[in-house]
């Protein structure tokens, strides 16, 4: 009778202790937000007045709150979509009609319908604290001129022109078609679409963090990108967990849906301290700089992370582990569902919603922090310099130093959203091929050496010499091109990444979609097996090079920043769908017999080479607005543009003969295998094929005779 009273006891402490969660996370939130922020503004004195043309304090104290709002939505936006996405299980029970997608609500999985509810919720004070920032960045840009005049045609003529105001605008209009999708749809498939839309907004917000035409801009824009992305994934997993707490304080599961959150979290922590690095030593580089109020905040925001940190650590080794069993099927769920926990395990529970609230506490704290800090003026100028250069005006870069052979191996330029794709894909690759050893499967080592070859040339494609050389030279964007294009996927491709997944990541059965579901359902889409259709791929690894050199696009991918991430993406999954449709084993793409491969191969590399020869014999200047001005003097710009031409004939001499030889093997090894079958079949039939032949000539031989 007493275990049974302390059982119901410890129940109703964790039931409490999951109310109390939902209950005070968003008020512990605000307070410590709006303190942080507070005292951050105090300490740097962003609060204060400016001597000239002070806005007045609706727009100086007004715009932070309003954007401390706007980041908080956005944030719980964001997080719960991804939640939705990739951690709770959609569906509570197979559905009653299995012919229809389950999209009513008694089909749907509770805590998954709650993230979804949260996302419609908070996706409309995003789109309405947009509207409120939008304005009030235009009070604070305009200062005392913004009450003089026609106050609507100032706006207008704010988010029409100003570059500020377009961006804005623009996140305005995004958030309002993410809230609208979140509100229209129920399905996987809505959610993924409505995720995609809500990322979209990072891209000008990334962009305001930095002043353009200053040094650094690339760095400063992606590590601040990044560095929303995994504060999102950080601080708004906890928000959504804290105020679903209700409906999975009692869930035989909740240890999944924990563990699950805890993985993205774990990397987005990673990702915080590598892009808050690369952001901070942009703007307090020396001692003294750290010193001021500026590198003091920055030292306070790394303490307080590093303390969030050492909490999640925590959770990871001592709390996890005793919320219950890891459940991965429906059948478990249904045979556990409405078991009693143990002491341990709700024990577990209270101390894991409890530290929840902690660690609430020190994010908000820490993002009103930073909030101030972006008003704040740094201790080094983010202003362009008075007198650019033509390489500083156009590049936002100073001129380097005379390309030479060994320059193209010093000179780097880090960029850090590449950095952290290709290390985070190799840290996955090496997990997996891991995986599949300790489960006693074999995974050739040469398929790991190869994937980790082709993200060390990714990284020094996007961050070395190319790419330095290739703002200034056209011969250095061709080389950049090509490494990119033809380089760097066919190591990929030979990795087979996709096999490596299927194998070694786990199927989830329990109506949820992790990374394995996602990637396998993209694959088997028709728009990707469109684009991974053979004759399809090789139409656009060609075409794309007419398109992109002689139909402008080379410009934007030029002067925008936007423009030159986009080119690599596209270059690179061009590239990559080429060597997969001729010479890879993923599976998810059709492919012809080696023969045909061979011919389309060849076909692909002679339009290659005339594109080539058309570069070297063209006597006007590509994008000479920007090559014929860029301020060089180490080569004639038409030279070099022909020496661009002669790089791109030469360059991929080498990757077309590897998937050559790769593709004669392949022809090969089908012939053999085609032989084997044949010799088992005669073992197997005793030569029948071989005596109907015969017979057959025998009869036409006597019919000839007759």
């Amino acid at each position: 009778m007493t275990t049974l009273t302390t059982r119901t006891d410890t129940k109703t402490t964790a039931t409490a202790s999951g109310k109390g969660a939902r209950t005070w996370v968003m008020p512990i939130y605000v307070v410590f937000g709006l303190l942080g922020g507070a005292a951050a503004m105090v300490l740097t004195g962003a609060w204060a007045p400016t001597l000239i043309g002070d806005a007045g304090p609706l727009a100086r104290l007004g715009l932070p709150v309003a954007k401390f709002v706007f980041n908080s939505a956005m944030t719980l936006t964001v997080a719960s979509l991804i939640m939705a996405s990739m951690v709770f299980p959609r569906t509570d029970s197979v559905p009653r009609d299995r012919k229809k997608s389950a999209t009513r609500e008694e089909d749907l999985d509770l805590a998954w319908l709650g993230s979804v509810q949260i996302a419609q919720v908070a996706s409309v004070v995003w789109t309405v604290a947009g509207v409120a920032v939008l304005v009030l960045a235009y009070v604070s840009t305009a200062g005392g001129q913004a009450y003089a005049g026609n106050f609507s045609a100032q706006l207008g003529q704010y988010v029409s022109q100003v570059d500020s105001g377009r961006l804005w605008l623009t996140i305005v209009l995004a958030s309002a078609v993410t809230s609208t999708v979140i509100f229209a749809v129920r399905s996987f498939a809505g959610i993924a679409w409505a995720t995609a839309f809500s990322l979209f907004p990072l891209i000008p917000l990334a962009l305001m963090g930095h002043t353009v035409g200053a040094s650094g801009h690339t760095q400063a824009v992606n590590s601040l990108g990044l560095h929303l992305l995994a504060v999102i994934m950080w601080v708004g997993g906890i928000l959504v967990l804290a105020l679903l707490a209700p409906r999975l304080i009692h869930r035989a599961d909740l240890r999944n849906i924990v563990e699950r959150y805890s993985q993205l979290a774990l990397a987005a922590v990673l990702v915080v301290g590598f892009s808050g690095f690369m952001n901070a030593i942009l703007r307090v580089k020396s001692l003294s700089d750290w010193q001021t109020p500026y590198g003091m905040l920055i030292i306070a925001k790394t303490v307080a992370t590093i303390a969030v940190a050492v909490i999640g650590l925590w959770h990871r080794k001592f709390v996890i582990g005793r919320l219950g069993e890891s459940l991965n099927t429906r059948a478990q769920l249904r045979a556990k569902r409405g078991a009693q926990p143990t002491a341990d395990q709700v024990s577990a529970r209270v101390e894991f919603w409890r530290l929840l609230l902690v660690e609430t506490a020190l994010l908000a704290a820490t993002l009103g922090a930073g909030i101030a800090l972006a008003r704040s003026q740094p201790p080094i100028p983010q202003e362009a310099p008075p007198a650019p250069t033509p390489a500083e005006i156009l590049s936002y870069e100073s001129l380097p130093p005379e390309p030479t052979f060994s320059n193209y191996f010093t000179q780097w330029l880090w960029d850090p959203l590449w950095l952290v794709v290709a290390v985070g894909a190799s840290y996955l690759y090496i997990r997996g091929y891991l995986a599949i050893r300790k489960k006693g499967g074999e995974w050739p080592v040469m398929r790991v050496i190869w994937w980790i070859t082709g993200m060390a040339l990714l990284v020094y494609v996007t961050c070395g010499g190319p790419v330095v050389y290739g703002r200034v030279l056209f011969s250095g964007h061709m080389i950049q091109h090509m490494l990119l294009v033809m380089v760097v996927p066919l190591p990929m491709v030979l990795g087979a990444p996709i096999t490596l997944l299927m194998r070694a990541a786990p199927t989830r059965q329990d109506g949820s979609r992790g990374f394995r579901e996602w990637i396998l359902l993209l694959i088997h889409s028709r728009y990707l097996r469109f684009w991974a259709h053979p004759i399809v791929a090789s139409i656009n690894f060609a075409g794309s090079l007419v398109v992109f050199y002689w139909g402008g696009l080379m410009w934007p991918a030029l002067k925008t920043h936007v423009g030159h991430e986009i080119m690599i993406i596209h270059f690179l999954a061009a590239g990559y769908l080429f060597s997969a449709a001729l010479v890879g084993i993923d599976p998810g793409t059709k492919r012809y017999p080696p023969a045909i491969s061979f011919l389309i191969l060849l076909i692909t590399m002679a339009f290659h080479a005339f594109f080539g020869i058309s570069i070297m014999g063209a006597t006007t200047l590509i994008e000479g607005d920007w090559f014929g001005n860029i301020g060089q003097e180490w080569i004639a710009a038409i030279d070099d543009q022909q020496l661009g031409g002669g790089i791109a004939w030469g360059i991929g001499e080498i990757p077309t003969l590897l998937m050559a030889i790769i593709a004669a093997i392949h022809w090969n090894q089908q012939s053999e295998r085609e032989a084997k079958r044949r010799d088992r079949s005669e073992d197997r039939t005793g030569d029948s094929e071989l005596r109907a032949y015969n017979e057959m000539l025998e009869r036409l031989n006597k019919a000839q005779k007759r």
